[in-house]
C-alpha cells in the first residue's frame, strides 16, 4: 500500500479497536514494512493522536486516552447509531447535553453520507418517543440547521407561527440555540424588526441558510439564556403556584426542575410557592412525575386542569 493518506486511515481505523496491535500485525495487513508502521505511528502522533507502544521483541501498539479529542474513524453501523442517540438527546433535551447533542449532530449530519441519512431517518421515523405534555416537538433536521448557521455566523430565512397561529417570514442572524428542558428556542436578531427576538423552534418551519455571513452582534444584556427568561416573562404572564406534596422535600425536589423546589415543611411534607410563566400542561406533566401525593392549591386553572386529567386517568383504568 503505497498510498500514504489512505494507509494512515486504515491503520488508525485498526487502532481504534479497543485491543494492542503487534508491529508485525500491523505490517501483514498494511502490506507494508514494520519500519513503514513506526514512521506512520510518528506521523499520527504528530496529528494528536495518543499512540503508545510497548517494547519487546514483537512490540505492539494501542490507542490510549490523552489529552484532547482527535478526530475518530466510525464505521457505517457506529455512524448510524451515534446520529440516532444524539437525535433522541437533542429531541428529548437531557438536562446538561441537550445543546452539545445538537452541535454534535450537526456535524456528523454534515459528513454523513446520504445512504446513511436515509438509514438514519428510517429508524427514526420508525420509533416513537415519548413526547412531553403540551406536545411541542421538533424536528431534528431543523435543530441541527439552525445549529449549523449559528456556529457558522449565516444568516437565515424562515417561516414562523406565532402562539395566535400567524404566519410570517422572518431572515434572522442566528444567535444560540436555548433549551429550557422541555422547549428549545432560537435567540437571534431579526433584521426587518431590527432588534433581538426569541422564537419556539417547534414553530419554525423550513429554516434556509441564505449563505450571507455575519459578524455577531452584542446582546443588550447578559447572555441568552436571561434574554431567553426575560423574553418569556414578558410574553406569558406569570401565574402563582401553590402545591403540597405527602413527601420529604429531598425526596420531591430530586424529582423535579430547580424552578420548582420545594421548602419542607414537616419530616414528610414540604410546599411548593412560586410564580410560573409554564404552561398548565406542563405543570401538571411535572408535578404528576414527583412520584408522591400531592395538592394543588393554586391557580385555579392548574386545580381545574389536573382534576379533568385525574379523572381523564381513571377512566383509562377498566
Amino acid at each position: 500500500m503505497t498510498d500514504t493518506p489512505a494507509r494512515l486511515l486504515n491503520l488508525l481505523s485498526l487502532l481504534q479497536t479497543p485491543r494492542e496491535w503487534p508491529g508485525s500485525e500491523l505490517a501483514e495487513r498494511l502490506r507494508v514494512s514494520p519500519r513503514t508502521i513506526r514512521r506512520d505511528v510518528d506521523r499520527l502522533r504528530d496529528l494528536g493522536y495518543p499512540v503508545e507502544a510497548t517494547r519487546g521483541a514483537v512490540g505492539g501498539y494501542r490507542l490510549v486516552a490523552g489529552a484532547a479529542m482527535p478526530p475518530l474513524l466510525l464505521d457505517d453501523e457506529e455512524a448510524v447509531a451515534i446520529a440516532v442517540g444524539l437525535r433522541a438527546g437533542a429531541g428529548h433535551a437531557i438536562e446538561g447535553v441537550e445543546e452539545a447533542a445538537v452541535r454534535a449532530l450537526a456535524k456528523l449530519e454534515q459528513v454523513l453520507p446520504s445512504r446513511l441519512r436515509h438509514r438514519v431517518s428510517t429508524l427514526q421515523n420508525a420509533t416513537i418517543p415519548l413526547t412531553r405534555g403540551d406536545g411541542a416537538t421538533v424536528a431534528p433536521s431543523t435543530l441541527t440547521a439552525l445549529a449549523a448557521a449559528v456556529t457558522g455566523h449565516e444568516r437565515v430565512r424562515f417561516g414562523y407561527r406565532a402562539g395566535d397561529g400567524t404566519e410570517t417570514r422572518r431572515q434572522v442572524e442566528p444567535y444560540r440555540l436555548v433549551s429550557t428542558g422541555h422547549r428549545w428556542y432560537l435567540v437571534a436578531y431579526d433584521l426587518e424588526r431590527e432588534d433581538w427576538r426569541t422564537f419556539r423552534v417547534d414553530r419554525v418551519g423550513e429554516p434556509f441558510p441564505t449563505g450571507a455571513r455575519f459578524t455577531p452582534r452584542d446582546l443588550p444584556a447578559g447572555d441568552a439564556a436571561q434574554l431567553l427568561a426575560h423574553s418569556v416573562t414578558r410574553a406569558q404572564p406569570e401565574q402563582e403556584v401553590d402545591v403540597t406534596f405527602a413527601a420529604p422535600a429531598e425526596f420531591v425536589t430530586a424529582r423535579l426542575p430547580a424552578p420548582l423546589a420545594p421548602a419542607p415543611t414537616g419530616p414528610d411534607t414540604c410546599r411548593l410557592r412560586t410564580r410560573s410563566a409554564d404552561s398548565v400542561e406542563y405543570l401538571a406533566l411535572r408535578l404528576a412525575l414527583a412520584d408522591c401525593e400531592f395538592t394543588v392549591h393554586g391557580p385555579d386553572a392548574l386545580v381545574s386542569y389536573v382534576a379533568d386529567l385525574g379523572a381523564r386517568l381513571s377512566r383509562a383504568v377498566p
